[in-house]
């Protein structure tokens, strides 16, 4: 199943040198994500060929312009291309009451259900789950209401060998041994040991999206091991002083959280528009964390199982 990120925008607080403000597409199997909603994010989708109608959730961090100031135009489009397809918004306090005076002023009546999920940014909670994937908010520390999220592919069947397992088993005896049980037989005597037909499962994935944030360590026993780790990098961290300020973090930071996570793969983002060129950034978060990435626009992060 497919499992891969998109980057569509990167930038903090206004557009700059062909960046766009914060927005990412998370695609697992047949199911899009969107993650923040910058002004733009319907443009982005059209450049990297993203089809908006396939969208079927969308995760909002906070209430800062940067993160959700596309959302409203999205909806629009999405509206007046006659979606009916259901579209459900998880966002903090405050999200479901702008949008519906948006609708109200601009009389919109849309052509498909709404549903707003409204989030306590405080707590580390589920807030979504279906057959393939949970998905839990992870409590930012910002200048107002905020969270991650950290998308989690839930535990796999084992894999049967096929070679090893005997003729005569049933259907529902098949799924017992997937499932990691042992086949006993009317006695209760073991009939197939589960270990000698069948292998490991799958790897399950992981992903955590930190949005706006001071550096946070107690968000480490939820990212640890993690796959991948997308951690906002305003700025260098001789600017560290402004960073706290501004309730935001430094490349240098974003690297010490990830490797204290033990996390496999580190992007950052969120960049200021100070910064023309991002190398400096790339080269203080690898001189902590070698395995780390810039989120570019238009870069595909795939995950293996």
């Amino acid at each position: 199943m497919e499992f891969e990120l998109t980057i569509l925008g990167s930038s903090s607080a206004t557009p700059s040198y062909n960046r766009n403000h914060t927005a990412q597409i998370l695609t697992i199997g047949n199911q899009l994500n969107l993650i923040d909603c910058g002004e733009g994010t319907q443009m982005q989708l059209m450049r990297y060929k993203v089809k908006h109608q396939r969208i079927c959730n969308i995760f909002i961090s906070h209430l800062h312009g940067d993160h959700f100031f596309g959302l409203f135009g999205l909806l629009s489009t999405m509206h007046l291309q006659q979606r009916t397809t259901p579209l459900t918004i998880f966002g903090p306090p405050g999200l479901a009451d702008i949008l519906t005076l948006q609708f109200k002023y601009s009389n919109t009546h849309y052509t498909f259900k709404l549903i707003f999920r409204e989030l306590d940014t405080t707590a580390y909670a589920q807030v979504f789950e279906d057959k393939y994937i949970t998905v839990h908010t992870l409590p930012m520390q910002h200048r107002v209401s905020c969270c991650g999220f950290l998308f989690r592919e839930k535990p796999k069947p084992r894999h049967l060998v096929k070679a090893n397992l005997p003729t005569f088993l049933t259907p529902p005896q098949l799924i017992k041994l997937k499932n990691g049980e042992d086949l006993l037989d009317e006695a209760g005597n073991i009939l197939v040991k589960n270990e000698e037909v069948t292998r490991a499962p799958s790897h399950s994935r992981s992903y955590a999206y930190c949005s706006d944030t001071r550096y946070k360590e107690d968000l480490i026993p939820y990212l640890q091991d993690v796959d991948l780790l997308y951690h906002e990098a305003t700025f260098l961290d001789n600017m560290l002083e402004r960073a706290v300020y501004t309730y935001h973090s430094t490349a240098r930071q974003a690297a010490t959280l990830a490797q204290k996570a033990n996390v496999k793969r580190l992007l950052i983002g969120h960049f200021s528009a100070r910064y023309k060129d991002l190398n400096p950034l790339l080269e203080e978060a690898k001189a902590v964390f070698d395995n780390t990435h810039l989120a570019i626009e238009g870069k595909k992060i795939g995950l293996l199982e």
